[in-house]
Order: structure tokens, then sequence, then C-alpha cells
């Protein structure tokens, strides 16, 4: 993947997307000691940075494509997303969700027009599942984040991010699936001046962590965290630009995640979730890296249900 393409995805998504603001707050960088700049992506539309990508791989498809639907399989925002996208564009989605997802979701996939078959929550069902619809209905699967075109679309936010802050030292991003770390990486490297990409990872689902120690993509034996949207895992198409071009990973435990969120809502006034304030307590954990530096950080979504709020 390269410059150019990052462009041409950006041009070509820019009619479905929002250019989300970038927020910064005066207390933050006094904790910090650097100047910090949020790219508010909670304000995307459907709530999250995953309506980037989804947008750029439904676009990329041909029309006999497009007319026979498009299928994923997420219990969250990716599900959101791809329906969202589809009814933008006058395609049809199919979305797999785990009969545990929470009714909320549910709701909001229906509300977007996705066309949702249940199936047990295991990672097995799930992918069994898709691949019968695949056959069934002849739809075009299309993965939540190790996707060249989703990757090039989720790396879209960096690129605005840099338009708005070219001199950026480090951009900051959660890690779950790897797609948003992958595609703000190559904006880093694309249009950044020297500038670094750094994920933020709970110590309780570490895997890209040990992903980037050992060479190798690895698993997590346990998904015990308040971060829901970081309990997937990196992909082949995703890993290999993580390895090129991510500096490192900083873990973060679960009161340092609710610790962050808490205060990313006291301070900039805005609806985070969990998931997206992991970025900022990596910040917060490793404050000696950042002393004195400018740091983009990706709040990467604002679902979050209401009524299980941490604080």
């Amino acid at each position: 993947m390269d410059k150019q393409q990052l462009i041409q995805c950006h041009e070509r998504i820019k009619p479905f997307i929002h250019n989300t603001p970038v927020l910064t707050s005066r207390l933050i960088n006094e904790f910090v000691n650097a100047q910090v700049f949020f790219k508010c992506e909670n304000f995307q539309r459907m709530g999250a940075f995953k309506m980037r990508g989804a947008t750029n791989a439904i676009l990329q498809l041909s029309e006999g494509q497009r007319k026979n639907g498009v299928v994923t399989h997420s219990s969250g925002n990716f599900a959101q997303a791809l329906s969202l996208a589809a009814r933008s564009l006058g395609v049809k989605a199919f979305i797999v969700m785990p009969d545990s997802a929470p009714q909320v979701k549910k709701e909001a996939v229906k509300g977007y027009g996705g066309i949702i078959t249940e199936c047990e929550s295991t990672l097995e069902a799930r992918e069994n599942t898709t691949k019968e619809i695949e056959q069934r209905e002849r739809a075009t699967f299309i993965h939540p984040s190790n996707d060249d075109d989703v990757i090039l679309g989720q790396g879209t936010a960096g690129k605005e991010l840099l338009e708005v802050q070219p001199d950026l030292n480090y951009i900051v991003t959660p890690v779950g699936g790897g797609g948003l770390i992958a595609g703000n990486a190559l904006a880093a490297s694309f249009f950044g001046n020297n500038c670094r990409t750094i994920g933020g990872e709970p110590f309780e689902v570490d895997d890209a962590y040990r992903s980037m120690q050992s060479g190798t993509i690895e698993t997590n034996s346990s998904t015990n965290t308040i971060a829901d949207g970081l309990k997937t895992q990196l992909g082949d198409r995703n890993f290999p630009i993580i390895q090129r071009h991510v500096d490192q990973i900083i873990r973060v435990t679960e009161q340092e995640i609710v610790a962050s969120m808490k205060l990313i809502w006291e301070r900039l006034k805005i609806v985070c979730e969990p998931s997206s304030a992991v970025a900022l307590a990596a910040v917060l954990r490793d404050k000696k890296l950042f002393t004195g530096k400018k740091i983009g950080v990706i709040i990467s979504g604002g679902n979050v249900d209401l009524e299980k709020l941490p604080f």
C-alpha cells in the first residue's frame, strides 16, 4: 500500500464520512507535560472510525458484487459501520452477530438496515455462519480489520489529523484487530514529519504486544477487559504493516483505562467508549516518553452502553 492509494481512498470516501474535529485540553496537556491533540472519531457517522474502512471496502467492489451485498461477522462497531455504509451506497448488508451481543448493538445494526443472523458466540460459529451466507447470497465477505481496503480507510483518520497538525511527533491509537493502528501507521509514515506510531493495549488482551515480541500472530486465552472493542486479534494483512511501522505497544491496566475514560468525559466533555480511552491511558502510563512532544491521540469511538458506565 502506498501514499497515492491512501490519498485516492480519502477522496473516494469523503462524501460519505465526517472530517471529525480535533480537540485539546489544557489540563490534560499539563498532566502529560506535552501537547495532546485528540482526533474525535466518536463524532464519526455511526459513532466510530470503522465507518471509514467499511465505506472504502464497499466502494471498491464491482457492480456485480454490490448487487449481491456484503457480509461480515461482528458484535459491535463494524457491524454498525458496514450496515450504515451499505445503506448509504444502496447495498444489502448481512451481519452475523453472536447471540450474546448486547441488545442495544443489535437494535443499532437493524436501525442502519443490517440483516442480522445470530449464532453461538464462538469464532468457529461466526465464521461458519458467515460462509453459509456467502455461498447462499453470493455476498462478498468484508473483514472488520484484516482487509487492505479497510486498513486504508482507517488510515484516513490519521491523514486528516496530520493535515491539521503536520508536525506531530507521535500518533497513538488503541489496538484490537489491528486495522486502525496499521492504517494510521501508514498515514504517519506517508504524511508525517518523522512521526512515530504507538499502540495502547490492555494487559488483559495483550496479544499485539506479544506478537511484536515473538514475530508471529499471538492469541489471547482470556478476554477479561472492559475494552470490549479490543478483544480481537491481528491478521496477516495488518500485522506486517504493524511490524514495519509501529514503534511500540504500551500495555495498560483496567484501572488506568477507567481513569482515562473518566478524564476524557470530564475534561473534553465528550462521550468515549472504554476501548478509546486505552490510547490516552498509554500516554499517561509512559509520560516520560512523551514529555515536551506533540501527540495525536485517536479517540476511536463513542458507542458506550450508558447503563454500564464504569464510574
